[in-house]
């Protein structure tokens, strides 16, 4: 089984920012970069405007639910920031999960059999 790493510093959430590539959908944004740590590592980010701290922490669970499904798949280590939109909170973590899927599935960050299985 695949394990993820929670990012925590500020300097690797900056990091990615700047120098990562991104993903955008209405619902989510992704930025990720490859790493050399031998991990997968996500950070979530939910800024002021999703709501209060209840619909902030609603978010999260979404999104860190979404990715343990999708974690098992990726192919390779990356660094991976995901940042939550307005949209977010009203979604279902399986909608969410899909999301992911075609923004890594467009960016190649798949196992080559899984990607067969989604269409």
């Amino acid at each position: 089984m695949s394990h993820f790493v929670t990012l925590k510093l500020n300097g690797d959430f900056r990091r990615l920012y700047n120098r990562g590539r991104a993903v955008t959908n209405p619902a989510l944004v992704m930025y990720y970069s490859k790493n050399r740590a031998g991990i997968c590592r996500i950070g979530i980010t939910t800024g002021k405007k999703i709501g209060n701290a209840v619909e902030r922490n609603r978010s999260r669970r979404i999104i860190r639910e979404a990715f343990r499904s999708v974690v098992k798949d990726i192919d390779g280590d990356f660094d991976i920031v995901f940042v939550a939109r307005s949209k977010t909170k009203y979604q279902k973590s399986t909608y969410i999960e899909k999301i992911m899927r075609d923004m890594m599935h467009s960016e190649n960050m798949l196992k080559t059999e899984s990607n067969g299985a989604e269409e």
